[in-house]
């Protein structure tokens, strides 16, 4: 250590080259915090996790039929067979799957429609496969989207994989709030046009009922009342030609309840050829009931057939109607896009609304015609990762403020307690550098999590224990040996090298376990890198600080 002792006595004997240490320290403190919003490094809450399932939401266009629904979730398994990696598929026909971790929140148990279907798909263990599930949804999502959505215009094909960290309803939400539910419609329409068009968004949908035709029987009383037949011999006959029924009980031994016997039709006898009035009057003339008298009647002499539109189901949420906008992100995070959308929804709705920014990236719509006001709200797994971030920092700023505090009632100076802290907070360097470094050698992308800023936190300690002991120990030769300032700083840090070595390459080495975890990797990352950064700021810049300060002089 007495050639670094020699070394750092002659940076601190020159001016220029302590004025060159503290430009190259600003400079990689630059560079490094340059490389967030060049997005050269990538924040994200929590990276993609490989799971054991993932699932596919199918929902096809409002009103549509089973049939039609199966037909495509049809399309959806022949796809899904060819992959080795999958071992099973279970389709789930109007109605969502059992309750899962990510289907508590995305609402999947509530689903009950016919051209709704959910498609679970369960795959080889993690450990045993060489693509992980994330990757494997990237690749097959526009696979089965171009094969099967068009098989019925307006199908939505979703991906759902298990997510890493709390679900969400999708990665990102906007709800859409306002009194008027067809605008509302309509301004939500062109808000998923514009996330359509966002690079980095997939699986765009918005949560409400499409508005279709239907055809109503509407019951001609006086014809009924003609006939002789009661309108519950009607509802029977057209609850067994459409949906099937109830006709009678069976009694058995080993049940102590009796048991309905269901009569439903054949698939061929009960469905219409085409979805047309003429379709429809055909198949209720071929339906006869008996009157009391004995006649046979036509049921369609006794019903009148109108086509009407659909009644969509308007959802609301704190007394106010409400639309959801949802989209996943294609591996990337979900800041980017969001801010990348939030600028196309401004230009692109400028001219039929006053936009207002209001709390955070959230916007106040007025429209200019008729000063209807909507709300844009923005939330999902986006909202969490704003929060998550948010509350870190604030959980960094009260360290930063406990340190000081705690270093002022120690030194009883505000000099050394302001070294400490920056020798401390310039750790950071490594953090994000670490990332960059480690985004060049791995396949995916290496993204700046909220374990990252955790591990970050966790090394204010490590980084102000350094500088501690080189301020302590510069301090006592000063007073003790009576060495000069200089040569005691100098002694000092070669002496302390060693056990700062040590410490760090023990954390060092506990934290490669880490790195290589899809979850905690940024904490690994943020603990090897934070902690090289810490070790190069402690020993030489700290010195040079030190050296700059009269707090340090002894008196």
């Amino acid at each position: 250590m007495k050639r670094f002792e020699e070394f750092l006595y002659s940076v601190l004997s020159s001016k220029t080259k302590k004025l060159l240490v503290l430009f190259i320290t600003f400079l990689a403190f630059l560079g490094s915090v340059m490389l967030l919003p060049t997005e050269i490094v990538l924040a994200k809450m929590l990276p993609g996790k490989s799971a054991n399932s993932f699932s596919v939401y199918v929902d096809a266009p409002s009103g549509s039929s089973a049939c039609q629904t199966k037909e495509i979730t049809d399309c959806v398994v022949g796809v899904l067979q060819k992959e080795k990696e999958i071992t099973d598929i279970e389709v789930f026909l109007g109605m969502g799957s059992p309750l899962d971790y990510a289907g508590l929140v995305k609402g999947s148990g509530m689903k009950r429609a016919e051209n709704l279907a959910e498609i679970v798909v369960n795959l080889t263990d993690k450990h045993h496969r060489s693509e992980e599930s994330f990757l494997m949804v990237q690749r097959l999502r526009p696979v089965l989207q171009s094969a099967c959505e068009p098989i019925k215009e307006g199908t939505n094909i979703k991906m759902i994989e298990q997510p890493a960290g709390p679900p969400t309803l999708a990665s990102i939400v906007i709800e859409l709030y306002g009194e008027n539910s067809q605008r509302l419609r309509e301004v939500s329409t062109k808000i998923s046009d514009i996330l359509k068009k966002t690079d980095g968004l997939v699986d765009v949908d918005v949560m409400q009922d499409e508005i279709y035709k239907k055809y109503e029987l509407v019951i001609n009383k006086e014809k009924i009342i003609k006939a002789d037949i009661s309108i519950k011999q009607l509802n029977q006959i057209l609850y067994l030609a459409f949906e099937g029924m109830e006709v009678a009980v069976k009694n058995s031994e080993n049940s102590p309840e009796q048991i309905p016997l269901f009569l439903i039709l054949s698939k061929e006898t009960k469905t219409l050829n085409d979805f047309s009035k003429e379709s429809l009057i055909k198949k209720l003339s071929s339906l006869n009931l008996m009157s009391q008298s004995g006649a046979m009647v036509a049921v369609s002499e006794l019903v009148e057939i109108k086509e009407v539109d659909s009644n969509p189901t308007i959802m609301t949420k704190n007394l106010k109607n409400m639309v959801n906008i949802i989209a996943e992100t294609d591996m990337v995070s979900q800041v980017y896009p969001l801010l990348d959308a939030r600028t196309m929804i401004k230009e692109e709705l400028s001219d039929e609304f006053e936009i207002e920014s209001t709390y955070l990236f959230d916007y106040k719509l007025t429209d200019k015609k008729t000063g209807e006001v909507y709300e844009l709200v923005w939330d999902g797994e986006m909202k969490v990762t704003m929060d998550t971030f948010i509350d870190l920092g604030a959980a960094f700023v009260a360290a930063l403020v406990l340190i000081f505090l705690l270093l002022v009632i120690y030194y009883k100076s505000f000099a050394i307690s302001g070294i400490v802290l920056l020798g401390s907070f310039l750790s950071i360097i490594g953090v994000i550098v670490g990332h960059w470094v480690m985004d060049i050698f791995t396949e995916q992308t290496f993204f700046l999590t909220a374990t990252s800023l955790i591990g970050f936190i966790a090394l204010m300690g490590i980084s102000s224990r350094n500088s501690l002991l080189l301020i302590d120990f510069a301090r006592q030769l000063m007073k003790e040996k009576n060495m000069p300032k200089q040569r005691a700083i100098a002694v000092a840090s070669a002496t302390r090298a060693k056990p700062i070595f040590l410490t760090a390459a023990a954390i060092i080495l506990a934290s490669t376990l880490l790195a290589a975890d899809p979850v905690f990797g940024g904490l690994g990352v943020a603990l090897i890198f934070g902690t090289i950064a810490a070790v190069a700021v402690s020993l030489i810049f700290i010195p040079v600080l030190m050296h700059n300060s009269k707090a340090i002089d002894v008196k």
